[in-house]
């Protein structure tokens, strides 16, 4: 495979052998590679149940029936594909931090474009149907549905063509996504949510459209503690509106309070849905949130 600019063949290969899961999701539409709770028609034994008048008895094991004198229906596992659809925030203030003197693998943006490629890969390299949609920006960014290992470079090409601009308003954007967005599945969302309208309903539309939705909540160190003091004027990159503020220690330790206060927040919103919350800092490795995280979660196995 030709060498991407979002990670390298050894990362590839962490994610080789991992899967998307989605428990709330109902069966996919074809045949997939992953086993269904649902008994089917694959080659895998799942288990036995009393024979009844109908069954076909092509289906009977008659090698129990030699031995026991009494007719058993073998039942086999059912493959099915699961839709993937990764949702990437793509508004201005993802594009942080803007110093060049910035770790790059701390900048929000190219932290969450690496997180979506690596998902996007797990789900291609598994057989799934996977959506990419990147809400916002300067131009509509989308790709898929499609499936299958032989597209993989062609999404790590659009992947790294994303780019950020203007602002989004997360829930109209999430909103209209679950009215046309296509068949339900696994949603993973990746967002700081600054949003001015919020995220709260664009969720909901999605879990009523029948998606299992995860959230990947992406900030940057100096967002969580931000390295600032003295007189100040705040402009909000999105907007332009600017806001003067006088900073120090006690400002400083009201902002955390508040940071930690907002993140519980959408962590009890998120868990009496059954959202799958992961708050993340670009201070960490990409790779961590999926290998151990979202594994945690239940998301990847």
């Amino acid at each position: 495979m030709a060498e991407s600019t979002l990670f390298d063949e050894k990362t590839l290969h962490k994610l080789e052998q991992l899967a998307l899961v989605a428990s709330q999701v109902r069966a996919g539409a074809i045949k997939g590679e992953r086993r269904s709770t649902k008994r089917g028609t694959s080659i895998e034994f799942a288990d036995y149940r009393n024979y009844t008048r109908g069954d076909d008895l092509r289906r009977v094991d008659w090698n129990i029936f030699a031995r026991l004198e009494r007719p058993f229906i073998k039942l086999l596992e059912e493959e099915e594909d699961l839709a993937v659809h990764l949702l990437l925030d793509a508004s201005a203030s993802m594009d942080w931090p803007r110093d060049p003197g910035a770790p790059s693998a701390a900048h929000k943006f190219t932290f969450a474009r690496r997180l979506l490629a690596g998902l996007g890969y797990i789900a291609l390299v598994s057989g799934d149907r996977l959506s990419v949609r990147a809400l916002g920006g300067p131009a509509p960014q989308q790709w898929g549905p499609g499936r299958g290992r032989g597209r993989i470079l062609e999404v790590l090409g659009m992947v790294e063509e994303f780019q950020t601009g203007g602002e989004t308003a997360l829930s109209v954007s999430l909103r209209a996504y679950a009215l046309r967005g296509g068949r339900p599945g696994l949603c993973i969302v990746i967002s700081d949510l600054f949003s001015s309208d919020g995220y709260a309903d664009g969720l909901t539309a999605l879990l009523g459209r029948g998606h299992e939705i995860a959230l990947l909540h992406v900030l940057s160190p100096d967002e969580v503690n931000p390295p600032l003091a003295g007189d100040l004027r705040l402009v909000d990159v999105e907007t332009a509106s600017g806001q003067d503020v006088s900073v120090d220690d006690s400002m400083r330790d009201l902002y955390r309070r508040r940071l930690v206060a907002w993140r519980e927040s959408i962590q009890a919103y998120c868990a009496a849905r059954g959202v799958h919350y992961v708050p993340v800092e670009t201070s960490v490795p990409w790779e961590e949130v999926i290998l151990y995280q979202l594994r945690r979660l239940g998301v990847v196995r």
